[in-house]
């Protein structure tokens, strides 16, 4: 359960870095967004835990489903926040597919843990193995 847990965040942490990484300052709006994605994230280990004690139950699953929901809605909430406060003179895309699509299938894992908690499984791991190598914030390069 630990390590799933950690793996987890260190994705969610590696995303994050590619997302600021353009930013060139911060508003309050910006702090907030962090805070309460932080606060989704700050669960994961014990959803995850819950979820490992009794990976056969549907009721744990769909927890860990919440709370993964809560983290990829947050962080989409984040993104766009984020987005607002990029320099006029890079480009980025602050919402994509894979971040309204990783929402959707989070959300469907929930009722899918009473169908079969193996398809949640599956959802759970294919939404990580989709940000496991983010592809860095479009920007200029400065330096060419």
């Amino acid at each position: 359960g630990y390590l799933l847990s950690f793996v987890i965040v260190a994705i969610m942490w590696v995303n994050h870095h590619h997302v600021m990484h353009p930013v060139e300052s911060v508003d309050n709006r910006l702090l907030w967004a962090n805070n309460v994605m932080l606060f989704w994230m700050s669960l994961i280990p014990f959803a995850t835990g819950y979820m490992s004690e009794h990976y056969l139950s549907p009721e744990p699953v769909a927890v860990y489903g919440i709370d993964m929901t809560l983290c990829g809605l947050s962080f989409t909430c984040f993104r766009l926040a984020a987005g607002k406060r990029y320099p006029r003179s890079k480009t980025s895309q602050p919402l994509t597919f894979k971040d309204i699509s990783s929402s959707i299938l989070y959300l469907a894992s929930i009722p899918l843990a009473f169908v079969s908690t193996y398809v949640s499984f599956a959802i759970f791991a294919g939404v990580a193995l989709r940000y496991l190598l983010p592809k860095p914030e479009k920007q200029e390069n400065p330096g060419a």
